[in-house]
């Protein structure tokens, strides 16, 4: 099945990563070539892709987005098995890192975690099939095109997912603010290490919270005891990031 990408960012990472293939470019007329534009040119030329110029409106017409002047036909997204990120892990000799979504239903929340997760370098991503966001372009434009060179899984039972990874050694962190947890920054993150982030009104669900091996919290000074899950998610994936170089 083929998708449409948008924004200058998503559109580009997809042609450097090179893993799904793009059937044809769209620039509006007026888009100058320079900095990403000439990128994504230069890009589909090298790759005999098709290149069509239309007036700014056509892509309007693709509905309330930042297009930004550029659109790509793209084959779906290249979802890919728990095993095969495993693997990843292993041909970089590090311990596993991974992000696990728990219900995540939010496009940009989805994106602005997937964009964090591939800065810090986690190995892969999972997220369940029913009842969460999937990799649409609106979360490949929301992640800045980061989504293209991660590795995520899509699963139809995560709790079976958690099971399959603490066979193989990875330790499953919550991040929950639950009296038990652990203060983000007093946790140890720098084991093989899977942090779990729970959907935006109810955090994890029963069965993957009993799951977990331990559970982190945020502490909050503020009125307002919640962040947003996407906020809470960079912040220790950042924090996991950090303890790990002094792991290596």
């Amino acid at each position: 099945m083929l998708q449409i990408l948008y924004g200058r960012n998503a559109v580009l990472e997809a042609l450097r990563a090179n893993r799904r293939r793009c059937t044809n470019i769209t620039i509006a007329e007026g888009v100058h070539e320079r900095g990403s534009a000439e990128a994504i040119l230069a890009l589909a030329a090298e790759r005999g892709v098709p290149v069509k110029r239309v007036p700014r409106g056509q892509l309007d017409d693709l509905g309330p987005i930042n297009h930004q002047g550029v659109a790509g036909q793209f084959e779906s997204y290249p979802y890919v098995d728990l095993s095969e990120i495993l693997g990843v892990s292993r041909d970089t000799g590090e311990p596993p890192f991974l992000l696990l979504l728990d219900s995540l239903q939010d496009p940009q929340n989805l994106g602005t975690l997937l964009r964090t997760a591939e800065v810090v370098g986690v190995h892969g991503v999972v997220i369940p099939r029913h009842r969460a966001a999937e990799i649409t372009p609106a979360v490949s434009n929301a992640s800045a095109g980061a989504v293209e060179h991660l590795h995520i899984a899509q699963v139809t039972n995560l709790v079976r997912a958690m099971e399959e990874l603490k066979e193989a050694g990875v330790w499953i962190v919550g991040v929950e603010n639950l009296p038990e947890a652990e203060d983000y920054h007093a946790a140890r993150l720098n084991m093989p290490l899977a942090l779990v982030i729970g959907s935006e009104g109810h955090g994890l669900g029963h069965l993957v919270r009993e799951r977990c091996d331990l559970w982190i919290k945020l502490p909050m000074k503020g009125k307002i005891q919640s962040l947003n899950a996407a906020v809470a998610g960079s912040i220790v994936l950042y924090e996991g990031w950090r303890q790990r170089q002094g792991a290596r």
